[in-house]
């Protein structure tokens, strides 16, 4: 029974994964269904907690699109990018890891990715190298935002075992760091030079390839205050975000039934987020109907719809049959815990979001008895949606580069971005493992 259960399980989210944009919600929906109508098993509460903080941050953040503020951190970095061509493919990543982690979406990086392979075109650069390096660090870099769907939905999971948020960034930002670093190493030569890639040569003879339209950026040109302003007050909430999670005494207590209670973390990240949003619309005078319009709010919005379908589905199938499964995994997992690194990478591949993963996977890990401080360790695992190319983001840098080095490859796995993907996620997931150990 309980694999004819899972069975229905996969079914759901590979269709969803398939339909796109809110089909992985809503076919986890059809899931739950089954579940509960057809195996007779109890519903989990939906994880409200988590939509409700993805919907805060997202909030913040389409308020800071809308006022222009995505639009300056992106002339910033197009400005570092064109003074230090040359090293390009270890510098870019990591633009789109700092955009990726103040944003807490890597969906940002779509106006980096054209720049990245223009410079690198120009400057006779293989323009693979750091599109693919660029993109898996913009996704190695939400399990370190602080404000990440994925980070917060972890956070919600292990605080009742006494995980703050600072517990869980000092692993994941410098074990995602050194991961990226690694990554970019390997790609610095990365196939043919971009003169001797048959390709390139064959897009050339053809005149398929357009002359460089890179423009040098006006230095007389302005950006609005008010997007300024909204980038600084968005830095500030997330200072502030990180401050109380890392100082829980800066965080108010209540005394309830003759207990005290300090105000929990996903409170305050909703608390801090809505009123930033709120005080960015005021104070740049920005339209609230136009934050809802831009590509951060669609995003968002579908990974809330995509975590209330799949781990409502997951909690309910895990708790239903946490007997059965402890009993069959709980050995194994305790003797190799690793092991269950491998399920998060395998699931994210499936979901195609870490937050989704974390949701309906790591509840498993809890259950198991596996320490919370492995599971941070572990987190970095659930990056593996690069491994078919055809999240998003990949799609976007295949396109933008018209060399044509950046692809596909002839038996589909061998694509641009396979090797610096597996290389960072590994390299991430064992800087963790140390780091664990040292603190």
């Amino acid at each position: 029974m309980l694999l004819i259960q899972l069975f229905f399980i996969l079914v759901a989210i590979v269709v969803g994964a398939r339909l796109g944009g809110i089909g992985l919600g809503v076919t986890g929906g059809i899931g739950l269904a089954i579940l509960v109508f057809g195996f007779g098993l109890m519903p989990t509460s939906p994880p409200i907690d988590v939509m409700l903080m993805i919907a805060a941050v997202i909030s913040a953040v389409s308020c800071m699109q809308a006022a222009g503020g995505l639009d300056f951190l992106v002339k910033v970095a197009e400005k570092f990018l064109r003074r230090h061509p040359d090293k390009i493919t270890i510098y870019s990543p990591f633009v789109c890891y700092l955009f990726t982690f103040l944003a807490g979406t890597g969906h940002g990086v779509y106006s980096l990715l054209p720049v990245i392979s223009e410079v690198a075109r120009e400057t006779k650069i293989r323009p693979e190298r750091p599109l693919s390096i660029s993109v898996i660090a913009s996704q190695q870099a939400i399990t370190a935002s602080p404000i990440s769907a994925a980070t917060v939905a972890l956070l919600a999971l292990l605080a009742p075992a006494g995980i703050s948020l600072i517990d869980i960034l000092k692993v994941s930002i410098p074990a995602t760091l050194v991961g990226v670093f690694v990554g970019a190493l390997t790609c610095l030569h990365k196939g043919k030079e971009l003169e001797e890639d048959p390709e390139y040569l064959r897009r050339m003879s053809e005149g398929l390839i357009e002359p460089s339209r890179l423009s040098q950026m006006d230095p007389n040109a302005k950006t609005p205050f008010k997007a300024r302003l909204s980038v600084i007050l968005f830095l500030v909430a997330v200072v502030a975000i990180v401050l109380l999670g890392s100082i829980p005494t800066l965080r108010p207590d209540f005394v309830i039934d003759g207990t005290t209670v300090k105000l929990g973390m996903p409170e305050a990240i909703e608390i801090i987020m809505l009123t930033t949003a709120a005080i960015i619309l005021l104070s740049t005078k920005t339209d609230g109907i136009k934050a809802t319009k831009g590509s951060v709010f669609n995003a968002g919005m579908q990974a809330v719809i995509a975590i209330f379908g799949i781990a409502w589905m997951g909690d309910t199938f895990i708790n239903g049959n946490i007997d059965a499964i402890t009993t069959s995994l709980q050995d194994v997992v305790t003797r190799m815990p690793w092991l269950f690194g491998l399920a998060l990478f395998f699931m994210s591949i499936l979901l195609f979001s870490q937050a989704a993963t974390i949701r309906a996977v790591a509840p498993l890990g809890i259950a198991l008895g596996i320490s919370p401080m492995l599971l941070i360790a572990l987190f970095p695992a659930v990056n593996g949606y690069f491994f078919l190319p055809n999240y998003p983001t990949v799609v976007a840098a295949i396109n933008f580069d018209s060399t044509g080095t950046t692809k596909i490859g002839k038996y589909l796995l061998n694509h641009s971005f396979m090797i610096p993907g597996l290389v960072a996620t590994s390299v991430a997931i064992a800087v963790g493992l140390l780091l664990i150990q040292i603190y």
